[in-house]
């Protein structure tokens, strides 16, 4: 197991900012890539963003390309997700994964937070 843990989901007016964090817990987070993905109620899990274990390389949906950014210190275990201009669109809850292969299917993460939930208010 991989114990995962993001934090910093809130209720934001639309055009403002959160940022999310997600703590790899007793694991060095450079062995993974790391994705975040949300879900909003009714909605399948869809795709935000996914980062290399070296961080080289990020990748995102068309629908936040642009506004959000994916990043991380692996000298703290920590990836970040920096959502700016956000939309009522984006509410959900956001979840950050762990695998060894990354990229937008679920099925590529064996590990998951609990989620953190987003609202963004019109």
């Amino acid at each position: 197991q991989v114990p995962l843990v993001e934090s910093g989901g809130g209720l934001v007016q639309a055009g403002g900012s959160l940022r999310l964090s997600c703590v790899v817990s007793g694991r060095t987070s450079s062995r993974y890539a790391m994705g975040w993905f949300r879900q909003a109620p009714g909605k399948e899990r869809e795709f935000v963003a996914d980062i290399t274990s070296s961080g080289g390389r990020t990748n995102y949906a068309d629908s936040v390309k642009g506004r959000f950014t994916i990043s991380r210190d692996n000298a703290k275990n920590t990836v970040y997700l920096q959502m700016n201009s956000l939309k009522p669109e984006d509410t959900a809850v956001y979840y950050c994964a762990a695998g060894t292969l990354g990229g937008q299917d679920t099925r590529r993460y064996p590990y998951w937070g609990q989620g953190t939930q987003v609202t963004v208010s019109s």
